[in-house]
C-alpha cells in the first residue's frame, strides 16, 4: 500500500469511535464499555427492550465421574427475573468451553438479551480468529439461553418465534439401535412397532485402513444386510460410518449396500474433505449425511446433519437449515449430548420445511441419562410419542431447571474421548 493511501485510512480512525488502529493494523486500543452495557450497546438504547443481562453462569455436570462428555450448561439471568438456559457440551473439551463462556461474559453483562443476532455476530466476529468447536460450543450455550429468554419475554415457545410448527404432529425422530447381536433385531422391531418408532440408526463394525481387505469390507456389508433383514423393510435405517472409512473404502461400501434402501449413510469420510464426500455421493443413490463436526453456518454448505451444541446454537442451526433448503438438501440434526441442546434442536426442527429426522443418542429402553433428565426437568425429555418428539406450548425452550438439582452430579473434569489404534499402532478414526 502507498504511504499516502495508508495515511488516508488512518485519518478515518474517528469513524471507529475514536479508537486508533496500530501500525500493523492488527490491534486496536482498549475500548471502554458503555454505561448501560458492553461495548456497542449504546447504539441500541432507543430501540431495544428494558431487559438487561445481570449474570452469566456456566456449569459442568458429570453424570458419571469418568464421562468424556460432561454437560456444559449456561444460565443467563436478567434484571426482570427471566432466566434462560442453554447447552454447550463438547465431548472431550468441557473445561475449555466453560472457560470460553467465562470469556464471553464481557460481551453480555448489561446487554439487552433480546438482541440475539447482534450478540451472535459480536461473539463470532470480534473473536477475530474464526470459531472452532470450543468457541462454537460456548456460543451455542449462550445463544440457546438468549433464545430461551426471548421466548419467555414474548410468552411464546421458540419454535413459534421461528415461524413453526411446520408439522403439528411434532418432530420425527430416531433412536440408536442398541442390539447385542442380530438375534435382538426381531425384538427391537416389535418394540418399535409398539411405540410407533419409524427409524433407527446404527454403525459399521471395526476400524478401517486407508485401503482395506476384502474380508473387512465384506464383513461390513454383511453387518448392514443383517440389520435390514432383521428389522424388516418398513423401518428406516441410517448407518453412521463415523468417518472411520477412507474415500476409497467408503466408495465401495456405499455401492455394495445401495439395495438395502438406507435412509442415509453418515460421514463416510472425514467431513472436512468435501471433494471426497462429493465423489462418494456420486457413487450411490443413498443420501449422504455430514456436518455434525462443523461450526457456524459458514462452515456448512451441502449437508443434512449438524449439531446445535457445536454449530453455534439456535441462530446458527436455523441458518444452516435455510442454506440447505436453498440447495434442496434435507436436515437431520445431531443431538448426542444433554437435554437442553436436544430440546432446543426440536424447536428449530419444528420450523424447518426441509427437516427430515432428529437424532437422539438414546435407545428404545429408558437409560440413566433419560432418568436424570426427567428428574431435572420434571418430564420425560426427548422421549418420543408415536415416533415423534412432542411440541411444548410453554414459552421459551419449554422447561425450568434449578441450579440445586445439578449439584448431585458435580463436574468430574475434562476426560478425553476414546483413542483407538490400528494393529500396527497407527492412529485410527472412530
Amino acid at each position: 500500500m502507498r504511504r499516502r493511501g495508508f495515511l488516508g485510512l488512518a485519518g478515518a480512525a474517528p469513524a471507529l469511535g475514536g479508537k486508533f488502529v496500530d501500525s500493523c493494523g492488527c490491534a486496536m486500543m482498549p475500548q471502554a464499555a458503555a454505561m448501560s452495557g458492553p461495548v456497542g450497546a449504546a447504539a441500541f438504547e432507543k430501540v431495544g427492550s428494558k431487559l438487561r443481562i445481570t449474570n452469566v453462569k456456566v456449569f459442568g455436570v458429570s453424570l458419571t465421574p469418568d464421562s468424556d462428555r460432561p454437560y456444559v450448561f449456561v444460565k443467563i439471568e436478567t434484571n426482570q427475573g427471566l432466566i434462560g438456559w442453554g447447552e454447550g457440551t463438547l465431548e472431550g473439551k468441557a473445561a475449555a468451553v466453560m472457560a470460553c463462556v467465562e470469556d464471553f461474559k464481557e460481551f453480555l453483562m448489561g446487554a439487552d438479551p433480546m438482541q440475539v443476532e447482534h450478540h451472535w455476530q459480536s461473539m463470532y466476529v470480534h473473536s477475530f480468529y474464526r470459531a472452532g468447536p470450543v468457541i462454537g460450543s460456548a456460543m451455542a450455550g449462550i445463544d440457546q439461553a438468549l433464545w430461551d429468554i426471548r421466548g419467555k419475554a414474548l410468552n411464546m415457545p421458540v419454535y413459534k418465534l421461528l415461524g413453526g410448527p411446520f408439522d403439528a404432529r411434532g418432530v420425527r425422530g430416531y433412536y440408536h439401535l442398541r442390539a447385542r447381536n442380530k438375534d435382538d433385531y426381531p425384538r427391537l422391531r416389535e418394540e418399535a412397532k409398539k411405540q410407533g418408532i419409524t427409524c433407527f440408526k446404527s454403525g459399521i463394525p471395526g476400524y478401517y485402513e486407508w485401503i482395506d481387505t476384502n474380508k473387512k469390507i465384506s464383513a461390513a456389508v454383511a453387518s448392514m444386510a443383517a440389520m435390514r433383514e432383521g428389522l424388516g423393510p418398513d423401518l428406516d435405517i441410517g448407518i453412521d460410518f463415523h468417518a472411520k472409512t477412507s474415500p476409497s473404502v467408503a466408495s465401495i461400501l456405499v455401492k455394495e449396500v445401495e439395495g438395502l434402501n438406507l435412509l442415509f449413510i453418515e460421514e463416510p469420510c472425514p467431513p472436512e474433505n468435501v471433494k471426497a464426500m462429493q465423489r462418494i455421493a456420486k457413487r450411490s443413490t443413498t443420501p449422504i449425511a455430514t456436518g455434525e463436526r462443523l461450526v457456524a453456518h459458514y462452515g456448512c454448505r451441502e449437508l443434512i446433519q449438524t449439531d446445535i451444541n457445536h454449530v453455534g446454537g439456535i441462530t446458527a442451526l436455523w441458518k444452516v437449515g435455510a442454506m440447505a433448503a436453498l440447495a434442496g438438501v434435507s436436515m437431520a440434526p445431531h443431538a448426542c449430548e444433554g437435554p437442553i441442546g436436544a430440546l432446543a434442536t426440536v424447536h428449530v426442527d419444528a420450523a424447518m420445511p426441509n427437516f427430515l429426522v432428529q437424532e437422539i443418542c438414546s435407545g428404545v429402553e429408558v437409560g440413566l441419562n433419560e432418568k436424570v433428565w426427567a428428574e431435572w426437568l420434571g418430564f420425560p425429555a426427548m422421549r418420543m410419542v408415536n415416533g415423534r418428539f412432542p411440541l411444548s406450548e410453554k414459552p421459551g425452550l419449554g422447561f425450568e431447571l434449578k441450579e440445586e438439582s445439578l449439584k448431585k452430579y458435580p463436574f468430574g473434569g475434562t476426560k478425553p474421548m476414546a483413542r483407538v489404534f490400528h494393529e500396527d499402532g497407527s492412529v485410527a478414526a472412530w
